[in-house]
Order: structure tokens, then C-alpha cells, then sequence
């Protein structure tokens, strides 16, 4: 097994599902950062049988709202000085702005320029929105 050590000062990704890890790796830009950044795949776990984990040596702010429409069931843990100050579980947004872009062909978002649109839950455990100008379901 590979041993990582505490972070002395940092955030923690944890109890990302299994396969998930890259994809929040690359949503954060992770790889632009000059600071170190650890990215565990099929981690074992009690919980979840097999997870993705992902370290990161720095602080970052972090879009809660895009974590949460990829994996609704991580938590985010802030460590200082090697002890965890913070910990932060996340459930999927009612409402996201900014995000998703719609996939339906024809709906005006894609048709003229329109910063920000909004996208309601319709399915929490599909992660399923409605774009506020069509309806169509998208995901992330």
C-alpha cells in the first residue's frame, strides 16, 4: 500500500466515488496549481468498498457547487498545522448558475449568446437539471 503523508496545511477531497477523482481533478484545474496535489484512485474503504481520495497541499477556493453536482456525496476537510479545522459534507444544489450548458439543440441558449443560465434539481440521484429556458435535462 502507498503511504501519503498529513498535510500540514491544506484541503482533503474524501469519500469521492470510485472513477470520480480525475474528473474533479480536472473541473478544479488541479493540474495548473504549483503546490502538490495527490490524486488516489480505488482507495479502499469500510464504507464504500472503493473510493477516490484527493490531496491537496495549499489553499484553494473551492466551487462547492460544481463538486457537488459531480459527486453530491464527498466531504471536504480544511487541515491546518496537521489537524483538521473544518470539515464540510456536501448535498446536490437545488439551483446552479453558471455551470451546466444545455443540450438541446434548439433551445436559445445555444443559439444566442446567454451568460448564465440557471438549471434547477429535477433528480437528485440521476444529478439530473432543467435548464430555466427549456426544460431539457442535462447533467454535468
Amino acid at each position: 500500500m502507498i503511504n501519503v503523508s498529513k498535510l500540514k496545511k491544506g484541503i482533503v477531497i474524501d469519500h469521492i466515488t470510485q472513477g470520480y477523482g480525475y474528473k474533479i481533478f480536472e473541473q478544479l484545474g488541479l493540474d495548473k496549481l504549483d503546490d502538490v496535489v495527490v490524486l488516489m484512485r480505488n482507495v479502499d474503504s469500510e464504507k464504500m468498498g472503493k473510493k477516490d481520495l484527493i490531496k491537496i497541499e495549499t489553499d484553494l477556493k473551492l466551487n462547492f457547487d460544481v463538486l457537488s453536482i459531480i459527486d453530491p456525496g464527498i466531504t471536504i476537510t480544511y487541515v491546518i498545522d496537521g489537524e483538521r479545522v473544518k470539515k464540510v459534507k456536501l448535498a446536490p444544489p437545488q439551483q446552479v448558475t453558471g455551470i451546466l450548458t444545455c443540450k438541446n439543440p434548439r433551445c436559445i441558449t445555444n443559439q444566442e449568446h446567454i451568460d448564465n443560465i440557471t438549471f434547477r434539481l429535477i433528480d437528485a440521484e440521476k444529478k439530473l437539471y432543467a435548464c430555466e429556458y427549456c426544460d431539457a435535462r442535462t447533467s454535468l
